[in-house]
């Protein structure tokens, strides 16, 4: 079976059918077709190798080589001499080494061996090379140096050996009678500013008996008055001291813009007055209330010295069950770090806060007391020292210690 072309169906015109004549093969001799051209242009006729009978089945033109003389030259090529000859003087007419003519004794250079050879102690060193140590010769060799056989080495001799003849230091004398700190004697002392049985005393170190009258001069009478005392009602997250952890010290709150409206003392607020500003206690960075700064030495021994006595009284919020025996301990019984705790005063504030009165300040004492009774501490504030009381201070304010205030 064949297949037969299929053809297209006639299309429908206006005025009938209209059929479609098939193409007529090309023929295959027949050139393509020209593509139409824009109007107007002119008929493009191809060139044969007929067209340039001159130029049809002959061979490339070659160009005929140049003279000598005109060849362009190479990078780097040289072109020949005019003469022929090599510039320079031929290797025959150099003088042997031996021929030349012998310079004259002063123009000679000096060389390293011509020098005259230097002592020990005034020869260059090498790098890392060592000059002879002046005990050498003293010195015995490694092997026969001592050799420590693990024993303790004995204590260095103190400077200076304690005495029986019931003296002590000046400045120690002068701290134990309230005159000022052993550091602010020191610099009395150095200034001429100390008399002894009515003689001025300026050597540091000077030893007195307890009997002998002991007197500050009135130049050292006012640098004491103008020691400042301020006391600061600390918020929470401030640390007493340095900064640390990331939290600043409370001193940084201590600005003429913090200084309580209601401040009765009439003192100046200065710059210096932060110059050996201390504080004289501390607080824990959740602690909050009381915090004293001074720059008094006197101020700093009695409350934060050994033999304090002074008492600081707390409020105290706590969670949790407190029997009678529990708060027995709180008042005396319990030690820390084994050491016996002095006795306290503690007794219920209203159903959830306690009142610490302490004569003692170890770190985090409160808190500690009241977890060995199975209290936890949530919030402290101290409120009063010696005879000071925080009062209506407020948060991150501060205010001068009174002339007539007295711890």
């Amino acid at each position: 079976m064949t297949d037969t072309p299929r053809r297209r169906p006639p299309l429908p015109t206006r005025e009938g059918t209209l059929k479609i004549k098939p193409r007529a093969a090309a023929p295959t001799d027949a050139a393509p077709a020209a593509k139409p051209g824009r109007p107007g242009d002119a008929p493009v006729r191809k060139r044969s190798k007929a067209s340039y009978p001159d130029q049809a089945n002959t061979e490339p033109v070659r160009r005929a080589p140049r003279p000598e003389g005109d060849r362009p030259r190479g990078f780097g090529e040289r072109g020949p001499r005019p003469d022929g000859e090599r510039s320079g003087r031929p290797y025959g007419d150099r003088p042997e080494r031996g021929e030349r003519p012998p310079r004259p004794e002063g123009d000679r250079p000096r060389y390293r061996d011509d020098r005259p050879p230097r002592s020990g102690e005034d020869r260059p060193r090498g790098f890392g090379e060592r000059g002879p140590r002046p005990d050498a010769e003293a010195r015995p060799p490694r092997h026969e140096r001592k050799q420590w056989t693990g024993e303790p080495r004995p204590a260095p001799a103190p400077a200076e050996a304690p005495r029986d003849d019931g003296t002590l230091r000046l400045s120690k004398r002068m701290a134990e009678l309230g005159l000022c700190s052993r550091r602010e004697a020191d610099e009395y002392i150095e200034k001429g500013w100390v008399r002894v049985d009515g003689r001025v005393v300026s050597e540091l170190g000077a030893r007195v008996r307890p009997e002998q009258a002991i007197e500050l001069d009135r130049r050292g009478q006012t640098a004491q008055d103008r020691r400042v005392t301020i006391l600061l009602n600390k918020p929470v997250g401030y640390v007493s001291g340095q900064a640390e952890d990331g939290y600043e010290p409370a001193s940084v709150l201590i600005t003429a813009e913090n200084r309580w409206a209601e401040d009765p003392s009439e003192t100046r607020f200065l710059n210096t007055h932060h110059r050996g500003l201390a504080p004289a206690g501390r607080l824990d960075i959740d602690s909050i209330g009381l915090l004293v700064f001074t720059q008094d030495g006197r101020i700093a021994r009695a409350l934060i010295g050994e033999d304090s006595a002074i008492e600081k009284e707390y409020h105290v919020r706590v969670e949790g069950t407190l029997d009678a025996e529990g708060l027995k301990l709180l008042n005396h019984g319990l030690s820390l770090d084994g050491e016996a705790l002095r006795p306290a005063k503690v007794s219920w504030l209203n159903e959830d806060q306690l009142r610490f009165v302490l004569r003692e300040g170890k770190k985090r004492q409160i808190r500690r007391m009241c977890e060995l009774v199975g209290l936890k501490v949530v919030g402290l504030k101290r409120v009063r020292i010696g005879r000071v009381m925080l009062g209506n201070l407020p948060p991150g304010q501060w205010r001068y210690l009174g002339a007539n205030e007295v711890f």
